[in-house]
């Protein structure tokens, strides 16, 4: 990636511990997504500006990657088969495709948590729903950092992640995206300690 200096960045912020924001990307933008204190998930979704029925599909994207576990040179596809992202740079490489973002639902179901509790789909519609996104719609993310393992039989086991301090991935736009992105409030996928995840934005390359 060539545009890492801090004169290229047009856009920094610090979303807090179990929350979420959205923003947009133009072609050829980079978004890095940063774990600030380590062992810290943040779920991305996407969706193509002006045509919000085509979104990040990771169903696709293992399909045309042929992998769960993507890395540099990597593409997140959208459900038309469209490249969104691509991975320039990695300093993890452990993250899920697999898992939807989590719910109200899934901390009653999982975990026997009825009370309201911070959740990624709900972090995500609430900021999603300013580009006209609803919650139906979200259904596919990218967990980045998220350390899932398969074992032989497919049974899926949730370890901290392998991210530090400091570690980041930096993402290309293939296409104008509107963009929503959390630090993940499910303590299991963080080590149980949810903290903070930096997001910058740099200028096309």
């Amino acid at each position: 990636m060539k545009s890492n200096k801090s004169s290229d960045r047009l856009t920094q912020y610090r979303i807090m511990p179990q929350s979420g924001t959205a923003l947009t990307l133009q072609t050829g933008q980079i978004l890095r997504v940063i774990d600030v204190e380590g062992e810290q998930v943040s779920d991305l979704a996407c969706f193509a500006i002006g045509n919000i029925d085509e979104y990040f599909s990771s169903g696709r994207t293992i399909d045309y990657n042929e992998k769960i576990y993507l890395s540099t040179g990597d593409i997140l596809y959208s459900n038309q088969s469209n490249p969104m992202l691509t991975v320039l740079d990695d300093k993890v490489g452990k993250h899920d495709l697999l898992f939807a973002p989590c719910s109200q639902e899934m901390f009653a179901l999982s975990y026997g948590i009825t009370e309201a509790h911070p959740n990624c789909l709900d972090n995500l519609a609430n900021h999603l729903g300013q580009y006209g996104i609803k919650t139906p719609q979200i259904t596919n993310v990218f967990n980045i950092f998220m350390n899932a393992t398969l074992s032989a039989h497919g049974n899926i086991t949730i370890a901290p992640p392998l991210s530090k301090a400091g570690d980041y991935i930096d993402l290309r736009a293939h296409m104008d995206l509107i963009v929503g992105i959390t630090a993940c409030s499910a303590k299991k996928c963080n080590n149980y300690h949810c903290t903070s995840i930096d997001v910058e934005i740099f200028e096309a390359v």
